[in-house]
């Protein structure tokens, strides 16, 4: 839904709180998966990975609770990661279309390299403001597998849950604030990963405006179809950064390319694609649900927005 008046400031708004909102109800839905890819991207080579042995360890050793680990966290990072982004990408698209329409050009719809512009900048800037924030998510969620040893050597009780505060406050404690920024140079790489969902979206989008509406049902489509691809393509550099979120721990202290040779060394290319299977699946649904609930939410703000308008125009 495109405004008829140019607002840019309170459409870019509009646009972050939907997709804050559309972040948070999708991951809330798939959360599960994301608990399993990260175990399975931090744990040994050894350890087992098949998806339903997997859940039946977490469940076994943890509880139903185990599966959602660290979900406030998360939840709270994926929002201000979606305001970030769709802040960003939007006031980049907005002045993209601005110098279109001054050019005189045909169309406003973003080109392909405008639209990959417009992801890197808002990857960027989302990526620095939010990765101390998916430090401490990964550290939350893989931190009780330490009490695995535990389980087998016969000890039944169940370790309690780590906060995200208390985890957070440890991690500044001990290794500084400087581990907050852990994994930030795979996570710039993985910019890609947006430019590659988004571009391809709105592509998609663009060809399918020229024949129907985008209906939420056909967004839900596009955003899995556009995350399938990006995720399936940069997964290494998602396994790298989540072994580096929580290599603090065992003093570890490796850069990016470092950590890319250590596990082709010891686990060969397929280290790499470490739970690949449910971070595919909770990707590619997340990114569905997302697309589906933004467009959805965006109307619902905007109409909200000019109700407000209206009440004052009327007061």
């Amino acid at each position: 839904m495109a405004p008829q008046a140019p607002v840019p400031q309170n459409d870019n708004v509009a646009h972050a709180l939907a997709g804050a909102g559309g972040g948070i109800l999708s991951m809330a839905l798939t959360y599960p998966l994301i608990t399993l890819s990260t175990r399975a991207q931090v744990e040994s080579k050894k350890a087992d990975t098949r998806f339903v042995a997997a859940v039946q360890r977490i469940i076994a050793r943890e509880g139903v609770a185990g599966l959602y680990s660290g979900i406030n966290s998360a939840l709270f990072g994926i929002s201000v990661t979606n305001f970030v982004y769709y802040y960003w990408y939007e006031w980049t698209r907005a002045s993209f279309e601005k110098a279109a329409q001054t050019a005189g050009r045909a169309s406003k719809k973003l080109t392909t390299v405008e639209s990959m512009i417009a992801g890197a900048i808002a990857g960027s800037a989302t990526v620095i403001i939010t990765n101390p924030i998916w430090v401490v998510n990964t550290r939350v969620t893989t931190r009780k597998q330490d009490s695995e040893a535990d389980v087998e050597a016969g000890i039944r009780s169940r370790p309690k849950s780590p906060s995200t505060l208390g985890t957070l406050m440890a991690l500044l404690k001990n290794e500084g604030p400087q581990a907050l920024f852990a994994g930030v140079m795979p996570a710039l790489v993985l910019v890609i990963n947006p430019i590659l969902q988004y571009t391809l979206f709105e592509q998609m989008k663009n060809a399918v405006e020229k024949k129907r509406k985008v209906t939420p049902t056909v967004a839900f489509f596009l955003g899995a179809l556009g995350k399938l691809f990006a995720t399936s393509v940069t997964y290494p550099y998602i396994t790298v950064k989540s072994q580096m979120h929580v290599a603090g721990q065992s003093n570890k202290k490796e850069g990016m390319s470092q950590a890319l040779r250590r596990v082709i060394k010891e686990e060969g290319y397929a280290g790499l694609y470490k739970g690949i299977g449910p971070k595919v699946t909770q990707s590619v649904l997340t990114a569905a649900f997302l697309f589906a609930f933004k467009d959805v939410l965006y109307e619902q703000t905007v109409k909200l927005r000019m109700g407000a308008a209206r009440r004052r125009v009327g007061a």
